[in-house]
């Protein structure tokens, strides 16, 4: 019998089918991975899960029981707990807080006062609501005993390294008494080592017959981890397989709908002058905690440099240093010899810097505005996309967007469509379209394919390369170890607000990189 089953669930939103008779089951004891292209339904088929929406067609079975999920509390009272990619955490509270927030238990004590008057003796009582911290505390020691997840239950959240807060949100869900377990992207922001210890913590949850859903992009690690993998594409299951016989090559086919190539072509650097100096470069944050520490680096024409690290770790700071007009402490940024420390952003991006930024839709769509009204931001005062007087040159936007829109593949019913109806993967390539048609020097491409599908991907790492070969210089800023890997020619490890590591390409390994990014270089780490 089943842990959990959705059978036949269908969910229609208006023009689009999200899901489409989908059927996937969960077994006790087993790691069932969902995949497919942004866009898929995964999403909708686990915010049905937990109840953030209702089926329009089909029922989720629970140990063989019909059950109606009406909302998050509901799901987590029936056994269902999901890890966001993204954490559900309070940064000022204790691991412990954390973890008990919304489930607290208190004890009442009850006082007597007396006090006199006109009209006697008067009785007071007086109720005192203590919180039980106790009981908790015990019940976590043990749920980290047994699933290999130590945490410091007294240290305040803020603290803590992305992969010790990884483990806070698992206890918090199995605190709550999870059976079913919903991972969703868990190792975008973690080390090698520490996804080793996520997919040790895994088998511990398996051998406590807990099912756990795994949502990833990550095909490597897919095949790592799971039993079962399942292939979403366009809302319909394609096909669900055993691990034994799955191949990276077959799933990618299933996901898009015909063959991928897994490995872009990226041939040896020829680099040329040098494009971008950052010069023992100090910044603090809006609190005054210094985020940047005396930080140098360089990036040729013709070269691909790439940062790693843990996120949290300056690389954010760095990269709008560069692209925007931000206050160093110390230090100074050249861009083809030439301070820039002063420029504001216009002047920086007509002087050939291009910005892909991390979080494409806070940082980079308007998104209310059209795909056409995105596409030219940035460039929106400059001929032809303005006239006589300033007047907007619609038909010139228009046109402009039709031709990249060709160009870069964007799926999209045309120029007019507000760019929040996009998928991930088209919102990635309007921005990539946009910013790679401004004809810049350097690029500063910052989490290119976060959130995006094996199919996008495919073709950002292509237009990456293929900027490279035309001559410019591209820093990239990634936690996705195997993308530095595959595009960089330098690999820069960023820790603390410093570079605590070099190395080319031709010489780095996947295990090397990720000890620096824990800091082991200098003698901290994921603790």
């Amino acid at each position: 019998m089943p842990l959990l089953r959705m059978e036949n669930i269908t969910k229609v939103f208006p023009g689009v089918v999200a899901n489409d008779a989908v059927s996937f089951d969960l077994q006790a004891g087993e790691v069932h991975a969902l995949v497919g292209e942004n866009g898929a339904g995964k999403t909708t088929l686990m915010k049905i899960l937990y109840g953030l929406y209702s089926p329009d067609e089909g029922g989720v079975f629970i140990n063989d029981e019909l059950t109606s999920i009406n909302g998050p509390r509901d799901a987590i009272d029936k056994g269902i707990g999901m890890v966001h990619q993204h954490f559900m955490l309070v940064p000022v509270f204790s691991v412990l807080d954390n973890v008990i927030l919304g489930e607290e238990r208190s004890r009442i004590t009850r006082a007597a006062t007396e006090g006199g008057g006109d009209r006697g003796v008067a009785q007071k009582v007086l109720e005192r609501v203590y919180l039980n911290k106790t009981d908790a505390r015990a019940r976590l020691t043990d749920l980290m005993e047994r699933n290999q997840l130590s945490v410091d239950l007294d240290r305040p959240v803020r603290e803590l390294p992305v992969g010790v807060q990884q483990r806070v949100e698992i206890l918090k869900i199995l605190y709550r008494g999870a059976q079913v377990l919903v991972f969703d992207e868990p190792t975008a922001v973690l080390t090698p080592q520490q996804v080793d210890g996520l997919f040790t913590t895994f088998k511990e949850l398996k051998a406590q017959g807990k099912g756990i859903i795994f949502i990833s992009h990550k095909l490597d690690e897919v095949l790592q981890v799971a039993d079962r993998i399942t292939v979403i594409r366009r809302g319909k299951v394609v096909e669900t397989m055993a691990r034994e016989g799955a191949t990276k090559a077959r799933i990618a086919e299933l996901m898009v709908g015909k063959p991928v190539l897994l490995k872009v072509d990226n041939p040896p650097a020829e680099p040329g002058e040098e494009v971008l100096r950052v010069e023992h470069v100090t910044a603090q944050d809006d609190r005054g905690a210094t985020v940047v520490s005396d930080l140098s680096l360089t990036v040729r024409a013709g070269e691909v440099v790439g940062i790693a690290g843990v996120e949290g770790n300056g690389q954010t700071e760095l990269v709008r240093l560069i692209a925007e007009k931000e206050k160093l402490v110390s230090g100074d940024i050249l861009l083809s010899g030439e301070s820039i420390a002063a420029w504001d952003v216009r002047e920086r991006r007509e002087a050939g810097i291009a910005h892909i930024p991390e979080d494409r839709q806070r940082f980079g769509l308007l998104l209310p505005f059209t795909l056409a009204d995105n596409m030219v931001l940035g460039r929106h005062h400059q001929a032809p996309f303005v006239g006589a007087f300033q007047w907007r040159n619609m038909r010139a936007v228009r046109e402009f967007a039709r031709v990249a829109i060709e160009e870069y593949d964007i799926r999209t019913p045309g120029e007019t469509t507000p760019a929040h109806a996009l998928s991930g993967g088209n919102q990635q390539k309007l921005i990539i379209a946009r910013e790679m048609s401004a004809d810049p020097r350097l690029l500063l491409a910052s989490q290119p394919t976060r959130g995006v599908d094996i199919g996008a991907t495919e073709f950002i790492y292509r237009q990456i390369v293929e900027a490279k070969v035309q001559g410019r210089a591209v820093l990239l800023v990634s936690a996705d170890l195997d993308e530095i890997l595959s595009l960089s020619d330098r690999i820069l490890v960023m820790y603390k607000g410093q570079i605590v590591h070099e190395v080319s390409r031709s010489e780095a390994t996947i295990e090397e990189i990720g000890f620096y990014m824990m800091g082991a270089g200098d003698g901290d780490g994921d603790q």
